[in-house]
């Protein structure tokens, strides 16, 4: 049966926990670099919106398995710009790989491509819907911090409106008992309501606040998101508030001495550079992860075993 990775509202709880403990067990294993577990398998990489840390951690992971990439990053060399479809390109290109992953601004291609390929398709970003392999990572890293990923306090700050990280990070959060969260944005980019509900239907208690200052004392996470220019239709309204919310290191001087700063970045204003150096960052180990993660995640879908 054909494997594809499309939204974090597909897996349950113990799919979860299963790609949390082959990451870890990956990531346990002397001299990961040198294995050729994927040796002979190609992944296909097609990238209709920009990406650095998603593309290049899943070329690592690929690579660092002994396995192959191909693709591309820029549809204006592809027949696309010719006016191929969507279908046509997936159907083509499917010929030549074992795997593939796709970014695309249109909320809904990645179901649609897997619906109609019969390579497993990984989903690395439909718009503002889903991004299932940031929240993967995101919970590894807050496995690795923490030793756990329930009974926690969690604070999501800045665009909760548009972000996919947060959609399906909240969501996920959600299927563990005890955490409490905490949501700081504005209010025009508050989280949609129907996200309050767990997958059994019953309303989370959330605390929603626009007070960046007393949440970062408050909480044993702190997940950043970056307000995005690219999804607001209205310039002005993106004016209004792009820098609202700026973290500097004399914010976290109240922190909780354990408090994790995460971010899926890019960042632009949101984190000051003067965070980097403090105990409290763990933005760039996120990021390491981020291969890890996705090498669990192959390895996953292309049924090979560690």
């Amino acid at each position: 049966m054909k494997r594809d990775l499309i939204s974090i509202n597909d897996l349950t709880r113990s799919d979860i926990e299963r790609y949390l403990a082959q990451a870890a067990a990956i990531e346990a294993v002397p001299r990961r670099d040198k294995m050729d577990i994927l040796r002979g398998y190609i992944l296909l990489e097609m990238f209709f919106e920009p990406s650095t840390r998603t593309k290049l951690s899943f070329e690592a992971a690929m690579r660092r398995l002994g396995g192959d990439v191909m693709g591309f990053s820029d549809v204006s060399t592809t027949s696309v710009k010719k006016g191929e479809s969507f279908l046509d390109t997936v159907h083509t290109v499917e010929n030549y790989a074992d795997i593939m992953v796709i970014r695309h601004a249109q909320e809904g291609t990645a179901r649609l491509a897997a619906e109609a390929s019969r390579l497993p398709v990984l989903n690395a970003g439909d718009g503002t819907n889903q991004h299932p392999t940031q929240t993967l990572l995101d919970m590894y890293t807050i496995q690795k911090f923490f030793g756990r990923v329930q009974d926690l306090k969690i604070c999501l700050a800045g665009d909760l409106r548009y972000s996919r990280t947060v959609y399906s990070l909240l969501k996920t959060l959600m299927m563990f008992e005890g955490n409490e969260f905490l949501l700081c944005s504005p209010e025009s980019l508050r989280v949609p309501s129907y996200l309050k509900y767990d997958e059994d239907g019953r309303r989370q208690s959330f605390v929603e606040t626009d007070d960046l200052a007393a949440a970062v004392k408050n909480c044993d996470v702190l997940y950043v998101t970056r307000i995005q220019r690219e999804r607001f239709a209205d310039s002005v309204e993106y004016q209004k508030v792009k820098n609202v919310f700026e973290l500097d290191a004399a914010m976290l001087e109240g922190a909780r001495p354990h408090m994790k700063v995460l971010h899926p970045l890019p960042r632009v204003n949101e984190i000051k550079p003067d965070v980097d150096v403090t105990p409290h960052a763990g933005y760039f180990e996120q990021v390491f992860n981020g291969m890890i993660m996705r090498q669990a995640v192959l390895m996953h879908h292309l049924g090979v075993t560690l």
